[in-house]
């Protein structure tokens, strides 16, 4: 019986040191040894070389002009939550989710207005529309309203006076009460969010009219479109308006960087004040210099890491400014 036990113990003992001890040792020690970068977690570090500021594999929304933009994300961009949406083609939402993407940057690719931006036309048309349209878009929309109030839960509340897990824990009758309301008192405008300080101190968000902006082009490009079934558009690529699989996906393909090239060199231009050429030139070498495609090339097409792309850009742009 004893000399049973012993042997079990000892069996036990090596089992706990090869499978906790040695293994985890081995490949941490081979991790280290080869493929250090990755084993570390492909972090990516800035200028000065010591600060992480995050991860070649994982995705991180970019908002501002200047940089390039990564796909839409279904989990914003949330790590500890990859997924999809997993709508289906007849989903309302996802038309929206779509509609609302192309809104600020769809151009027209024949015509009088050949290149530039249907944003401005949609401002007209809305402009046009009867002065409580924003409520008639609300009912006719009711899935894509009450979207918008999930997505801003504390300035529909403060605007209506109730506790944020009210209008949570019911999103689609507070935007039928919240939009019907709005349009009454703020005709021919669309509510959009800033944040701004309260009397304590204490930083809210609240609803703020607008009558032309990215939000309201983002909202109201699909209605306008209903009603425009004959402008010829230009076709966008595919990942600038959907989402992958994981909504973490770091890469953008080389086409989809190429159409949010002139956005990107305005901004730049502006922000250095430097010549548009010479900017568009630099910004250009580094998409060359960044570009990859899978196996060498052999498969896929070529695709470029937003965070890498837009590191480099905040490098090199004020050595740009500096040269003038």
């Amino acid at each position: 019986m004893v000399a049973h036990l012993r042997a079990c113990l000892w069996l036990l003992i090596l089992t706990i040191v090869l499978c906790c001890g040695v293994y985890p040792l081995v490949l941490w020690g081979i991790g280290q040894a080869m493929l250090r970068h990755s084993a570390e977690g492909s972090l990516v570090r800035g200028p000065d070389g010591k600060t992480v500021v995050g991860a070649r594999l994982i995705a991180q929304p970019f908002t501002s002009d200047e940089f390039f933009r990564p796909r839409p994300s279904a989990v914003t961009y949330n790590a500890a939550a990859s997924g999809a949406s997993n709508w289906g083609a007849a989903n309302p939402l996802l038309r929206d989710r779509v509609a609302r993407a192309l809104g600020p940057i769809v151009k027209y690719r024949s015509g009088a207005r050949k290149g530039q931006l249907v944003g401005e036309d949609v401002e007209t048309w809305f402009k046009e529309q009867a002065p409580d349209y924003v409520a008639t878009w609300a009912s006719d929309h009711s899935a894509s309203a009450e979207q918008w109030v999930k997505d801003n839960p504390d300035a529909v509340a403060l605007w209506l006076g109730k506790e944020v897990d009210d209008v949570k824990n019911a999103p689609g009758d507070a935007a039928k009460v919240f939009f019907a309301g709005y349009a009454k008192r703020h005709p021919r405008t669309w509510p959009t969010v800033e944040e701004a300080k309260a009397e304590d101190g204490e930083t809210v968000k609240r609803i703020k009219p607008a009558d032309k902006g990215s939000d309201l082009q983002a909202y109201l490009f699909d209605p306008w479109l209903q009603e425009h079934k004959d402008a010829d558009l230009e076709a966008v690529p595919a990942d600038l308006v959907m989402a992958s699989g994981s909504g973490l996906d770091p890469h953008i393909t080389l086409k989809n960087a190429l159409y949010q090239l002139d956005r990107v060199v305005s901004a730049w231009a502006e922000k250095t004040k430097s010549d548009p050429a010479a900017v568009r030139a630099a910004v250009e070498r580094v998409l060359a210099e960044k570009t990859e495609a899978p196996l060498g090339g052999l498969v896929g097409v070529p695709l470029v890491n937003v965070l890498e792309v837009n590191l480099a850009l905040t490098q090199r742009m004020p050595r740009l400014q500096a040269a003038r």
